[in-house]
This record gives C-alpha cells, sequence and structure tokens, in this order.
C-alpha cells in the first residue's frame, strides 16, 4: 500500500520535493500541498501527471500519513500540532524552531507519531550521531553566508547590522545554536539540525559570517570527540528562488523519503 504525503509550504523546497513525488518515488504519493499563495500553487499542481488538493494547513493530517514541513518557522506549531496529535510522521525543516518547542516530542510519543529532520544543508550528521554514543567535549561550526543570504535575519535588525554593500567579510554573531536559531530563523537551520545530533543546543557553538566573497552557503564543522577529531566542510549553491536555502536541502528530503520505503537503508 502507497503511504501519502503532503508538502507543507509549497516555495524553493517544497515545489522540488513535490515535484519529485509526482514523477515518482517507490511507496509513496503525492496527497496534497499547502501554501500561502493558493491561486499560484493549483497553477503549478495542475500541470502535475497527478494534480493533487491544494489543502490549509490542518487539513493534511486527515489526508497524509507523511508530512514534509517547508514552510516558514513561525508555522511550525500550526503544522506539527495536528499532524502529531493525529500519530502522523512529520519532516520537519525548520528544526531551529523545533529548539523552542520540545513539547512536540513529548506530543509524538503519546499520540504514537515521528518527527523526522533531515540532514538538509549539512554532512556528518550520522558520524556526529554516532560519536554522540560517547563523549563529546566540543562542536563548533562556522558559517559563512553572502550577504543576501542573511539579510533580514531578526538579529541583524535587533543590532542594527547591516549587510547590504559590504566589501569584506562580517561575523554578524557568534553564540549557541540556540541563540543562532532564534536570530536567524530562515538562514541556521543546520545549525539546529547539528546541535540536535549531538551536543544540544546550548553547548552547540557557531559563527556566522556574511562574506561577499563568496558565493555559496559555507559551512565548516569541527567536532572533538572522545571517539574521533571531525572536520567536516560544505559548500552549498543557493537556491536561485531562495537564496537563504540551498539546492541540495529538498534533495536531502526526497532522499529521506526514499529511505524510508527503500528496501535498503545506508546510514545511520
Amino acid at each position: 500500500m502507497l503511504k501519502r504525503v503532503a508538502i507543507a509550504g509549497f516555495g524553493a523546497i517544497g515545489k522540488v520535493v513535490a515535484v519529485q513525488l509526482d514523477r515518482g518515488i517507490d511507496g509513496l504519493a503525492l496527497a496534497a500541498v499547502s501554501a500561502r499563495d493558493t491561486v499560484r500553487a493549483e497553477r503549478v499542481v495542475a500541470g502535475f501527471a497527478h494534480p493533487v488538493p491544494v489543502l490549509p494547513l490542518a487539513y493534511l493530517a486527515d489526508v497524509a500519513d507523511i508530512i514534509v514541513e517547508c514552510a516558514p518557522a513561525a508555522l511550525l506549531r500550526d503544522i506539527a500540532e495536528p499532524v502529531l496529535a493525529a500519530g502522523r510522521t512529520l519532516i520537519v525543516l525548520s528544526c531551529g524552531a523545533l529548539l523552542d518547542n520540545f513539547d512536540l516530542i513529548d506530543l509524538a510519543r503519546r499520540q504514537g507519531g515521528r518527527i523526522l529532520v533531515p540532514t538538509g544543508a549539512l554532512l556528518g550528521l550520522d558520524a556526529v550521531q554516532a560519536a554522540a554514543q560517547g563523549a563529546i567535549a566540543r562542536i563548533h561550526m562556522i558559517t559563512r553566508k553572502p550577504p543576501n543570504g542573511l539579510d533580514g535575519a531578526p538579529y541583524l535588525i535587533e543590532h542594527g547590522i547591516r549587510v547590504a554593500g559590504l566589501d569584506r567579510a562580517l561575523c554578524v554573531f557568534t553564540g549557541s545554536a540556540r541563540e543562532a536559531a532564534r536570530g536567524f530563523p530562515a538562514n541556521v537551520n543546520v545549525a539546529a539540525a547539528l546541535a540536535l545530533a549531538g551536543i544540544g543546543p546550548e553547548r552547540t557553538t557557531i559563527e556566522i559570517w556574511a562574506d561577499p566573497g563568496v558565493d555559496r552557503n559555507i559551512h565548516l564543522i569541527e567536532v572533538e570527540a572522545d571517539a574521533a577529531r571531525l572536520m567536516m566542510q560544505i559548500e552549498n549553491v543557493p537556491s536561485l528562488e531562495n537564496p537563504k536555502t540551498g539546492r541540495l536541502t529538498p534533495l536531502s528530503v526526497i532522499a529521506l523519503l526514499r529511505k524510508l520505503s527503500s528496501p535498503l537503508a545506508i546510514g545511520t
């Protein structure tokens, strides 16, 4: 029996995932999408091989077994609560918001739901999770993004930091993953994913740089553990539609969806 998948958010990530589901992923079928611009979304899905309805967020749990959250972080609870209350599986991209909503994990436990966080724009989360089974002394991440990928972040606005027109790299934030997730909700979900895989949002530290000299979203991760020392760097090509996210992120969701129904699963 096919498992039904709904997409909550139809922007740069959600559209890519929906298109791939429409083309076909073994064991899965696209059931519905939800979008802020309903008319635009209806035009897009009308061109699918198997058109699906565009529904309000609250209705997705009624029509799908798996809901993929690809929406602004502020909408996480609106999406997650009905999904988890119905015992469904929720794939979360706004995992930065999850750090301040851990009660959703308790809701999932009570109702038989699941919360899955894909690797997204990072690498090495399997290795970090493995190292966390022992002792980890330190996890630090340095993120460099083109300035337009950070422009408008709440932390920058609150502290009067301007990144437009920079002619050299500027460190705009140093602190914990929790603080970074609150201050840059659309930019550093990677830091939250790293924190959840490792030693938590308070002990995981991050630097964020606005760098006019780069054209990719660059993340350098350093892990000091009793089992291994890890140094990992990834350079993600920004999405043309939304430079705050990378092209790898929707592909990570697609890989996770394939893994859910595949007879062979690679990685932890």
